[in-house]
């Protein structure tokens, strides 16, 4: 199998990042093998020191899918301006945004409202099983997620199967719409980050914080700063004292936690959002 190696200057941490839940279709061997479904390729791969062994796609893949392009300890350096952001960097060094595919990532965070990480890759399973090509790799069978076209021409009751319950119409509306627009994902490419978020959400249930994830990780938009529960927790401890402590997140403070990140941490902000969720039970 093809090895790349990694630049000693320049760290990865392939665990850390396929295991901090910005993905949903890595899977994790007792070997220290990861096998997972990039459109529509099963991807197999694994780490050792600075060696990083792989099949199912060229290394230019590889190294453009993982970032590996990425100077990531000049991002890191730009956000490292206070002490609780610096343990995160340091404890979870390495850790990089992968480019997802756009369309999938957009049903994925439409599928992941209201729901823990399991959850929600059962639900994408799911669908990949139900309507994606069947794609073989050393004798077992992965499933490429489906188009917009296939979800397009389902109904509401058939994507209930899915498990996705109250998000089955928000998922059949959205692979509609994407469906009859040629081209989406390079108009929301070519828009600045305000409007590309407003852009998105004006597609059937995505909200703010599904806007900005998809941004993030489908559109390496790094302004964007999505905010849950548990970001907001970090936020009011480390960094906004007045915040409230309701068991939901508002408007408000939604849009005031987004805001200081970008003001805080710079441009590269959602690199920072990711070190603080991915550090939170380190």
């Amino acid at each position: 199998m093809p090895v790349l190696s990694l630049d000693q200057n320049q760290p990865f941490s392939l665990d850390l990042t396929l295991s901090c839940g910005q993905v949903f279709r890595w899977d994790r061997e007792p070997d220290g093998w990861w096998y997972g479904v990039v459109g529509s390729r099963v991807i197999k791969v694994r780490q050792d020191g600075t060696s990083l062994t792989f099949k199912g796609a060229p290394p230019s893949f590889i190294r453009q899918y993982f970032s590996l392009d990425m100077d990531l300890d000049a991002v890191t350096a730009s956000f490292d301006r206070d002490p609780f952001i610096h343990d995160a960097i340091v404890r979870c060094r390495g850790l990089r945004i992968v480019r997802q595919p756009a369309w999938e990532c957009l049903i994925s965070y439409i599928c992941a409202t209201n729901s823990n990480i399991p959850m929600i890759r059962r639900r994408i399973s799911h669908i990949a099983q139900t309507y994606g090509n069947p794609l073989e790799c050393e004798g077992r069978t992965y499933f490429a997620f489906p188009g917009p076209a296939s979800l397009a021409a389902t109904c509401t009751s058939a994507l209930s199967g899915c498990k996705l319950g109250y998000r089955s119409p928000y998922v059949l509306k959205t692979a509609c719409d994407i469906a009859d627009e040629e081209g989406w994902h390079d108009s929301i490419a070519s828009l600045p980050y305000e409007q590309a978020r407003s852009a998105l959400m004006k597609l059937r249930g995505v909200g703010p914080k599904a806007a900005d994830c998809i941004l993030l990780f489908a559109f390496q938009n790094y302004e964007a700063f999505p905010v849950d529960v548990w970001i907001r927790r970090i936020m009011g401890e480390h960094y906004i004292k007045t915040l409230g402590s309701g068991s939901s997140l508002t408007g408000w403070e939604y849009d005031t936690i987004r805001r200081f990140a970008q003001k805080h941490f710079g441009e590269f902000c959602g690199y920072a959002q990711e070190y603080l969720f991915a550090s939170r039970l380190d």
